[in-house]
């Protein structure tokens, strides 16, 4: 449908053009004649024609020798003629809605072009809508990017901000400010495309955090050497969810509760320290009392070594680059987030919109 789209406007800024083009020289012709025939000046010449084609009814600048009456009266015609061209083509194209398309085009790329510390999300197949339902409610900015005409047409209809165009490119990466990223979601239906993606993206930005959908267990394998921070099966995990649903059922419903949807009364939220940042790099947990200034609770902190630390208790250390996992309202981490890096946020991966 885009393809189609773009190729109606194409067409029509072509025929458009051509009939600006035919008036314009119908004008040139109109002065060459009345110069050279009636022997007029250049300024007379121009002022015949002009209200000639513009059939304002004015009478002849001066009287016209039989000839220039039918060259003159053709001109009418002629100049009728590409003038309703010309407006048939303005119609179609306002009711067809190009200008507005064009127009909308234009503000898509201005909004795009201002996106800065941004997530990547490539492919709108079944799982990516759901991760830019997620990244929606989440409030935080993204860009879709979609090798498929029709998707792109549905994710706009979302109002996503989307680019048509293959993800595996480095252009089609480069278009999206890769380089100013946090973060790129492999989300394509195809594992190597996925790979292909993974690699491209490390290879544009070194420092973003790449997670990637995969079909089977050697595919996972092929994502990580390749650079993935995080691989996704959606087999694998449905089938862990589908055990937890049945044996663990109210543990399930609290995790969905608090790791989706933008209405909660809880989050789930992870924060990465650092010492240039972090004024509490080298104290306990006891000392830095981040739950009774915060209120929020700290579940886990894993270490830079990927180290999990489950139930950190006071005695805890917090150290350069770790990630603490936290529990908490939205008041309760934002904070938090003030604590843990007074001048600015430490998250890698941010926030969401009420905890900022």
């Amino acid at each position: 449908m885009a393809s189609y789209i773009d190729q109606q406007s194409k067409r029509l800024r072509q025929e458009l053009i051509s009939g600006a083009l035919a008036l314009i020289s119908l004008f040139f012709l109109g002065m060459i004649w009345y110069r050279l025939v009636e022997g007029w000046t250049w300024v007379d010449s121009a002022y015949m024609t002009a209200i000639t084609l513009s059939t304002v009814g004015f009478g002849e600048t001066y009287p016209l020798q039989t000839k220039s009456r039918v060259f003159t009266m053709l001109l009418i015609l002629m100049g009728f003629i590409t003038a309703g061209y010309m407006v048939n083509r303005f119609t179609e194209a306002f009711v067809q809605g190009y200008f507005q398309e064009g127009l909308r085009r234009r503000q898509e790329r201005r909004m795009i072009e201002r996106l800065t510390r941004h997530y990547i999300l490539c492919g709108y197949g079944r799982t990516g809508r759901q991760i830019a339902q997620e990244f929606q409610a989440e409030g935080i900015p993204f860009v879709i990017l979609e090798a498929d005409g029709e998707q792109v047409q549905l994710a706009k209809g979302k109002g996503y901000p989307v680019l048509l165009g293959d993800a595996t490119l480095d252009e089609t990466l480069l278009a999206a400010k890769i380089g100013e990223a946090l973060c790129i979601v492999a989300a394509l239906s195809s594992d190597a495309e996925n790979l292909y993606t993974v690699l491209s993206a490390k290879t544009l930005n070194p420092n973003i955090r790449a997670i990637s959908r995969a079909s089977t267990e050697e595919a996972v394998q092929k994502l990580q050497r390749a650079g993935a921070d995080e691989v996704v099966s959606p087999y694998i995990t449905g089938g862990k969810r589908l055990a937890a649903a049945a044996l663990r059922p109210q543990v399930l419903d609290f995790l969905d509760g608090i790791l989706s949807g933008g209405e909660r009364p809880v989050y789930l939220e992870e924060f990465q320290i650092s010492q240039d940042t972090c004024p509490l790099i080298g104290q306990t947990l006891k000392q830095a009392h981040l739950r009774g200034q915060s209120g929020a609770l700290v579940l886990a902190i894993r270490r830079a070594d990927r180290t999990l630390l489950v139930g950190p208790t006071g005695e805890t250390r917090l150290l350069d680059q770790d990630t603490l996992i936290c529990l908490g309202a939205a008041d309760q981490l934002r904070h938090l987030n003030e604590l843990l890096c007074p001048l600015g946020l430490n998250n890698q991966i941010q926030p969401p919109k009420e905890v900022r």
